[in-house]
């Protein structure tokens, strides 16, 4: 449940691009990777709290983020989708040289017989305490994403995903806003790949490779990009049912059967997502409801 809470923010993370810009970004499992290489990096170098590596890692992934900013300014869809793709691969490949802090010393911080563990921050050093504080950080992340698309940011993003051209009729700077969105994107990517160093307290290069960009994003669009919840619903499906297959006795690789039908059933029929479908549903419930 504490990878659930921690891949929700990531699955957050994608949403707030693909429903505020209409911008598809792969790249965000290798964003959690880059913010959990530095938390690890200033755990282990600098001796920080661990809030201070938290935001030192969420920080770098927003950086990572204003970067692939730039080939969103002159293309979206398909080609942006690849570039993204493209952009976690060489993240891939480049983990693998380098490998993720473990307490050794040098730049990289790794050494192949040490073994150091990033200490869990001083109020959460139980399993327990720190699925309770990853459930605070992430509720903060959702106020975050909340107080953007309210503010002249938020109007920004739905002129731009309406109509670039209108936008800047409008007097909205597009190149700004588009970078302003990565960043907000890599930076809560990061903060979930911190949370994910704490919680496993050492990363494993093999950890994130480009395919589970893909497979969170698809889960992101099942569960609905247009709902707070539809994030929850995505990381449930990613962490938990895989899980819950494994217990039943049944191979969790089976889960990614019922993701291809479940992505068929939401591009075919629930644009919306399942969170989507919940939200009608819901509605259509409380007006058949028997008035007083």
């Amino acid at each position: 449940m504490t990878a659930v809470a921690i891949y929700t923010l990531t699955s957050a993370s994608i949403a707030v691009l693909y429903r505020r810009l209409g911008l598809v970004s792969l790249a965000q499992v290798s964003l959690m990777g880059c913010g959990g290489w530095v938390a690890l990096r200033f755990g282990h170098g600098f001796k920080l709290p661990f809030e201070l590596n938290l935001l030192a890692g969420g920080l770098f992934a927003g950086l990572i983020g204003m970067i692939l900013a730039y080939p969103a300014l002159r293309m979206r869809g398909l080609y942006l989708a690849l570039i993204t793709l493209m952009a976690a691969g060489g993240f891939g490949i480049l983990i693998n040289v380098i490998q993720f802090p473990n307490g050794g010393g040098g730049f990289a911080g790794f050494e192949v017989k040490a073994i150091g563990y990033l200490p869990r921050p001083a109020i959460a050093q139980s399993d327990a305490a720190f699925f309770s504080y990853c459930l605070i950080v992430v509720a903060v992340g959702f106020l975050l994403i909340d107080i953007h698309e309210r503010s002249r940011a938020g109007r920004g993003w739905a002129l731009i995903r309406k109509s670039e051209a209108a936008a800047m009729a409008a007097g909205v700077n597009v190149t700004l806003y588009k970078v302003w969105g990565f960043a907000l994107s890599g930076f809560l990517a990061g903060i979930a790949g911190a949370l994910l160093a704490g919680n496993l307290q050492l990363l494993d290069a093999r950890s994130f490779p480009p395919a589970e960009s893909v497979m969170i994003f698809a889960l992101t669009v099942v569960g609905g990009a247009w709902h707070w919840y539809g994030a929850v619903i995505a990381a449930l499906l990613y962490r938990l049912l895989p899980a819950f297959l494994n217990n039943l006795g049944v191979d969790g690789n089976a889960a990614y059967i019922i993701f291809g039908f479940a992505l068929i059933h939401a591009l075919s029929t629930a644009p919306r997502g399942l969170a989507g479908q919940l939200s009608d549903g819901l509605k259509r419930l409380r007006k058949t409801e028997p008035s007083a």
